[in-house]
């Protein structure tokens, strides 16, 4: 009797949350996106004879949000790309968000460089570098021009020159280059024991048996806040994917390796030993809110996962998104292949004596205190200890062991 009492619990449960509009799905890892996991990886003998013959090919120095991307479509977690957009599909995903051929796409994974550097012509065949190490080939079917304020403005839903996107969309060549790439070599990855390709966490679930797999992105350090999201998901799946994003960030940011001995430290406390992984994606933020929580959701698809926690403000930066507008822009994605989990913002209520959020916590703003990433950092930078109910002590004690936890100016 227990145990049947046990499942019709679980029962009403699950069919409250399908009534909150998570759909929990049939329970497979899911395709990638467009239904093949890419992989272009150049063979060790063309590698070999690529390389002998280097000094025939034109060479374009890179920046490193190019390499990553690089890496990312070789290994499939920007499936179904093949390379970086030509200008049929720039044009769709800025206007459409999807691909020329409808698939839904969000965020330009492009190729600029400056009219002076373009000595070659479609059709030809190119070393893309690194810091003169050869990173790819490229085959180059499309050189074309852009609009820059356009492209801010469809991509960042602003010109305004302090939206870090914009900067950068205004620092960039002002042509683009499209065509397939087979990869050469990465970029040095200090942290690539972190390191899971999507063949790699396939592999994973399906050792663990996981049918189930919701997938948390994460630029910061863990707080209650965080945790009791992560938590509050895995509840209704089989396994959590934690997947911190290492790359160039902002000033303020936390570092990389801070972030992930924060991770090890809450998975060593906190964590049933088979019901979370942490691996890393190496990717640089581009803080387009709406647009970039459907692209996160596409990688982590490719990944393995079948659901994906989109919170407050996710990949937003100052005031250019709505709160709760990046988890709006899912609406127009129906198909996508990923089920979105959706969480309002999560605060400790003095009254409550817990974690709750304003759908289930009756009490006035005055018995509230929220998560905020701000007031924690200001706390650590002075030295101070974050009450226990806003991150775990164990975790403090963890990012005040770095001299300097944060990135600072470039």
């Amino acid at each position: 009797m227990e145990r049947d009492y046990l499942y019709r619990a679980k029962s009403e449960i699950q069919e409250l949350y399908i009534i909150s509009k998570i759909n929990i799905g049939e329970g497979m890892v899911s395709k990638p996106h467009g239904g093949k996991l890419v992989k272009r990886l150049m063979s060790e003998k063309a590698k070999e004879r690529t390389l002998e013959e280097k000094n025939s090919y034109i060479r374009i120095s890179i920046s490193e949000r190019a390499a990553l991307d690089l890496e990312n479509i070789a290994y499939g977690i920007y499936s179904p790309l093949d390379g970086f957009l030509r200008e049929d599909d720039l044009i769709s995903v800025l206007n459409d968000m999807h691909l020329s051929d409808g698939l839904a796409w969000t965020i330009p994974i492009v190729l600029d460089v400056n009219e002076g550097n373009i000595n070659f012509t479609e059709g030809d065949e190119i070393l893309l570098c690194y810091n003169e190490l050869p990173i790819a080939k490229m085959d180059v079917d499309n050189i074309y021009k852009y609009n820059k304020k356009e492209y801010a403005q469809k991509v960042f839903k602003t010109t305004d020159i302090n939206h870090p996107g914009v900067a950068n969309t205004y620092k960039m060549g002002d042509y683009l280059i499209g065509g397939d790439i087979k990869l050469i070599n990465e970029i040095p990855n200090k942290f690539s024991k972190y390191t899971l390709r999507p063949e790699d966490t396939r592999k994973l679930f399906k050792k663990n048996t996981w049918k189930t797999i919701v997938a948390f992105q994460t630029r910061n350090v863990p707080h209650l806040g965080h945790e009791y999201l992560q938590k509050s998901a895995l509840t209704f799946v089989d396994g959590l994917f934690i997947n911190p994003v290492l790359g160039k960030k902002k000033k303020g940011d936390y570092k990389d390796e801070v972030i992930l001995k924060a991770y090890e430290t809450l998975f060593k406390h906190y964590y049933p030993k088979d019901s979370a992984v942490l691996a890393t994606v190496r990717y640089e933020m581009r803080y387009a809110g709406p647009r970039e929580a459907i692209h996160h959701a596409i990688m982590r698809k490719n990944f393995g996962c079948t659901h994906f926690i989109v919170g407050r403000d996710h990949a937003g930066v100052g005031n250019y998104y709505g709160p709760y507008e990046a988890q709006e822009i899912f609406k127009n994605f129906p198909d996508l292949g990923i089920t979105p989990m959706f969480f309002k913002e999560f605060f400790y209520c003095k009254k409550c004596k817990g974690i709750v959020n304003e759908k289930i916590c009756p009490h006035p703003m005055e018995d509230r205190e929220y998560f905020s990433g701000t007031k924690i950092r200001n706390m650590i930078v002075e030295g101070k200890e974050p009450p226990e109910y806003f991150m775990r002590k164990e975790v403090y004690e963890t990012i005040m062991s770095f001299e300097n936890p944060f990135v600072g100016d470039e």
